[in-house]
């Protein structure tokens, strides 16, 4: 496993931090929904089950395929977790019957497409730390301002890897490159993400230690336009580029290897091939590598030594790879 690291925190900081329902809240920050159409969009709030587990219940109740019901994005399971997905709308009465202690219904609104992967501006973020002493606390409230302003490095999470992560990589590579085969779908793109995404994770270390007051631009990289969600490449790192980065309307990108995907220029080139896997037949794609977070509050409790957190992510980026960054360690 690649250790991720942090190069604008020097300091190790022990705070406790675990994910369960209580301390770990996620809640979509969805698109606007168009109040009209064939399917019906569901707000649910859920505790201690994934994504996974809640369109197989829904799936089961109404006597669908799972594929039929649709989702913005994946949340983890030991939290509280709020989130949108569709389901046909000719099972808006059904739907009214479901129930279950993990899983509340709060709202429904019609919609003109199914959700899809992505349909979503971001998470919004309310994280318990605890065993926080306050000179520690002083280094987060430094750290927050940094990343507020600069962003944060867009690693992939220890969750992307699973507990196994070995034994993960492994399997990922025997069924790329041998005779594995493995019939659930769902495992078999869980396990072949997780691979190409060590190569991201690899390439961003790398590229973080260029510089340790943050990331180096190189001529040929690719930059991701944030307003208009499109890829583009500069012809070279100009004085406009610079202050569009700064301004947090671009950010470079990373690769995920695979087939059909842009491939990086120049100088940008010679560090990113080295984390290329050309035999990859799985589709490839850019990834953020540095991330703005919308940091609104950090309370701190001196009796508990507990510290609150409400932030905002975009969308694809983990609020765990930011309270790595906070105490300078991997938890995973």
């Amino acid at each position: 496993m690649i250790k991720r690291i942090y190069p604008a925190n020097d300091k190790v900081l022990n705070f406790k931090f675990v994910q369960n329902d209580v301390d770990f809240i996620v809640e979509e920050q969805p698109i606007k929904f168009s109040s009209y159409g064939n399917f019906l969009i569901l707000k649910i709030k859920k505790q201690n089950c994934d994504t996974w587990e809640l369109i197989d219940r829904l799936s089961k109740f109404l006597g669908v395929y799972s594929s039929d019901i649709g989702y913005a994005g994946l949340k983890d399971k030991r939290a509280t977790t709020i989130q949108y997905i569709s389901i046909p709308k000719k099972y808006q009465k059904e739907i009214k019957n479901f129930k279950s202690k993990k899983i509340e219904i709060l709202d429904s609104f019609l919609h003109n497409k199914k959700l899809n992967i992505g349909d979503l501006k971001g998470n919004r973020f309310k994280i318990n730390l605890h065993e926080l002493e306050l000179e520690e606390l002083f280094c987060i409230e430094k750290l927050l301002k940094f990343v507020s302003k600069n962003g944060f490095p867009n690693y992939f999470g220890y969750q992307r890897f699973g507990r196994d992560v070995k034994e993960n990589l492994e399997k990922a590579q025997d069924l790329l490159f041998g005779d594995a085969i493995i019939k659930d779908r769902k495992v078999a793109k869980m396990l072949l993400s997780a691979y190409q995404s060590t190569f991201f994770n690899a390439w961003l270390v790398e590229r973080l230690k260029l510089d340790n007051s943050g990331f180096k631009l190189l001529n040929g990289d690719i930059f991701y336009d944030i307003k208009n969600e499109k890829l583009f490449t500069p012809n070279s790192i100009n004085e406009k580029i610079i202050v569009d980065f700064k301004e947090k309307l671009i950010t470079p990108t990373g690769l995920l290897p695979g087939r059909d995907v842009f491939k990086a220029k120049d100088d940008a080139l010679k560090i990113e091939q080295k984390y290329d896997d050309s035999e990859i037949s799985e589709k490839g794609y850019r990834r953020e590598a540095i991330v703005f977070p919308e940091i609104l509050s950090c309370k701190y409790d001196k009796a508990n030594k507990s510290c609150s957190l409400d932030f905002i992510l975009p969308k694809g980026s983990y609020a765990t790879v930011l309270i790595e960054l906070l105490a300078n360690r991997n938890f995973g």
